[in-house]
């Protein structure tokens, strides 16, 4: 089966994409993610971030503060939001469910 390409330029298909990644909000020229982690929950997706943000080329910005990891994805240069850093975005979530064992926020 093939995939159809929407032709219409007003068609944002990495917003239809966003939309499905519960948690995440764009800001501006970046997405972000808080999640409540403890402290080796957050070691373990960092990890495992890093491992797909190599493979990518991304570098995501990860913070943590009073329990809670923040995840930035956004263009190093100021470009648009890239189908790379949805897709990132997208194996940071399957990384969370993996490392809080949490398959209820498939």
């Amino acid at each position: 089966m093939r995939a159809t390409w929407n032709r219409n330029p007003r068609h944002d298909y990495l917003n239809d994409a966003l939309a499905l990644l519960t948690g995440w909000t764009r800001d501006g020229r970046e997405i972000k993610r808080t999640l409540l982690l403890d402290e080796h929950q957050h070691a373990a997706l960092t990890e495992r971030i890093k491992v797909v943000a190599d493979a990518l080329q991304l570098r995501p910005r990860i913070s943590r503060r009073n329990g809670h990891t923040q995840i930035r994805v956004g263009a190093q240069d100021g470009d648009n939001l890239t189908a790379g850093e949805v897709t990132l975005a997208a194996r940071i979530e399957d990384a969370y469910r993996t490392v809080t064992g949490d398959a209820s926020s498939a």
